[in-house]
């Protein structure tokens, strides 16, 4: 396991907008999986690499994130020394000027833990692994930073960050969604490097008007560090828009992504909410879905992820369905290729088909 590294997990991209569903929460609080947030991936590959110092970079839009970390005790970081820590993006009483407040405070903190190296992870990216490789290859290579990607640059949607290689690994351009990629390595926003180094870069950063930080920054310093990049294989999912938040809940129903995400050796960590089973009717077909706890089913749901206490009426049709928390599906409701959002209410009867490629999406608490 690692030691000696602290980790720090940014909550939010501003680059990314997916309309109804992070309207009212950061890019890591949207619910993915039945049970999860996004940011228990990146919190769990933390924890499970050893790492015990974890610090949660929010901007804006942080309560639903917040509520949901608490104390850090699902991750086993409520601790008297190390353990969890959310960095708030004012550190004065004076309003927001928007000119490097969310930066000091992160700054602020890192300047005063001792770990010697540092593990910085967006929010975007959805896997499960360890980062003890990462660590070794990093040692190996002698690098002043190393950044994970993968290899499905080609066909992923926008935000992309494509490096260009070495054939020994180092890191010779970066590319931010180009129209004609030099290569399909593309980065999962995950980056290793000694912490002083971190403070150090941000710091002059913030000295040219920076006020944001992301590992597509550090990575442009190609040319005044060595930075190798490091492939991981294993499955990662993106969420870089509705469409691709759609397509990776669905693919995670499946084999192998289901098991690669969900059932590795390592498990995924959450808030624990103790609810009874749920609970199916005699008429009722499900097939091809994952239904958390609390559910109540009565009509059919094909090839769908509904999370806890949702109920869903006698004779009503879900296809291609994410359904989030504390929603009530009406009867005789027919849905296809529709994201709905926690504690809405459809009524009887109501018909509501999107398309594969273009979901439609419910907000929360919305009455149809």
């Amino acid at each position: 396991m690692i030691r000696n590294t602290c980790g720090l997990i940014l909550a939010d991209d501003k680059r990314i907008h997916m309309g109804d569903l992070t309207r009212p929460r950061a890019l890591s609080a949207v619910p993915f999986g039945g049970r999860y947030r996004i940011i228990d991936f990146a919190l769990s590959n933390m924890v499970n690499s050893g790492i015990l110092t974890i610090a949660v970079s929010t901007f804006n839009k942080y309560k639903s994130l917040m509520d949901h970390l608490g104390t850090g005790s699902a991750w086993d970081l409520d601790r008297k020394s190390q353990g969890l820590y959310i960095l708030p993006p004012y550190i004065s009483s004076e309003s927001y000027t928007g000119r490097g407040d969310d930066l000091s405070g992160i700054i602020s903190f890192f300047r005063e833990i001792k770990q010697e190296y540092i593990i910085v992870s967006s929010a975007s990216c959805i896997l499960n692994t360890t980062y003890d490789e990462l660590m070794a290859y990093h040692r190996d290579k002698n690098a002043d930073i190393s950044v994970m990607y993968n290899r499905d640059g080609y066909k992923a949607e926008a935000p992309v960050t494509i490096l260009d290689m070495t054939r020994s690994g180092r890191v010779k351009g970066v590319y931010e969604n180009p129209l004609n990629p030099v290569s399909n390595r593309n980065s999962l926003g995950v980056m290793l490097m000694r912490r002083e180094l971190f403070v150090e870069i941000l710091g002059e950063a913030m000295s040219r008007g920076t006020t944001e930080v992301n590992p597509e920054f550090y990575v442009k310093e190609f040319d005044r560090y060595a930075i190798y990049g490091y492939e991981y294989k294993g499955c990662a999912l993106r969420i870089n828009s509705t469409q691709a938040y759609f397509d990776a809940t669905l693919r995670a129903l499946s084999e192998p992504t289901r098991t690669d995400v969900f059932w590795q050796k390592q498990p995924v960590f959450t808030k624990v909410k103790d609810e009874a089973p749920a609970i199916y009717s005699e008429d009722c077909e499900v097939r091809d879905s994952m239904i958390s706890d609390g559910c109540y089913i009565q009509g059919s749901v094909k090839h769908s992820m509904l999370f806890r206490n949702v109920s869903v009426g006698n004779k009503a049709k879900l296809t291609n369905c994410i359904i989030f928390q504390d929603t009530q599906i009406a009867d005789g409701c027919e849905l296809e290729n529709v994201i709905i959002d926690k504690k809405c209410v459809i009524r009887p009867g109501i018909k509501l088909i999107g398309q594969a490629a273009y979901p439609v999406v419910i907000g929360k608490g919305a009455i149809v």
